[in-house]
């Protein structure tokens, strides 16, 4: 099993990211990789297990499942039905973590899943800095002070 981090502050609290953020059908407004959306069924964008289909702005097509979301603990989890990036058993989980020192946030955004042994290095890369951290870029951007 391949695993995948990436930690990013974001200058803004943590309660007003996850205003963003918790909307499982709302990656356009915040990730500049992302052409468009829908949840697929008219099921509402934060009912557990919702699917949402995007295009990327290069053309590919991702279908994701929610399986998580807390208010509570500000994190939200998925799993990838349907990707051009040939992984299994993919799993992620974008969670938020308040910083009372400047009230900021620290965003985490993690995932595991299996792929060939010889894509191993560029999935990693390509799911670390490609989407995790281009996504948080743009959101530390965006709710830059």
């Amino acid at each position: 099993m391949t695993k995948v981090y990436v930690s990013s502050v974001i200058p803004a609290p943590a309660a007003e990211v996850w205003k963003l953020v918790r909307n499982f059908n709302g990656l356009p407004a915040w990730a500049p990789f992302v052409a468009e959306s829908r949840v697929e069924q008219n099921a509402l964008a934060d009912q557990i297990g919702c699917i949402r289909n995007f295009v990327l702005r290069d053309g590919g097509r991702i279908r994701e499942k929610l399986l998580a979301l807390s208010d509570y603990d500000l994190s939200c989890s998925y799993a990838i039905l349907e990707s051009p990036m040939a992984v299994e058993n993919y799993i992620a989980t974008l969670s938020l973590t308040p910083i009372t020192d400047g009230n900021l946030t620290l965003a985490e955004w993690e995932a595991e899943f299996d792929c060939a042994p010889e894509r191993e290095a560029a999935l990693m890369h390509q799911i670390g800095t490609g989407v995790f951290q281009a996504a948080l870029s743009a959101l530390k951007q965006r709710f830059g002070r």
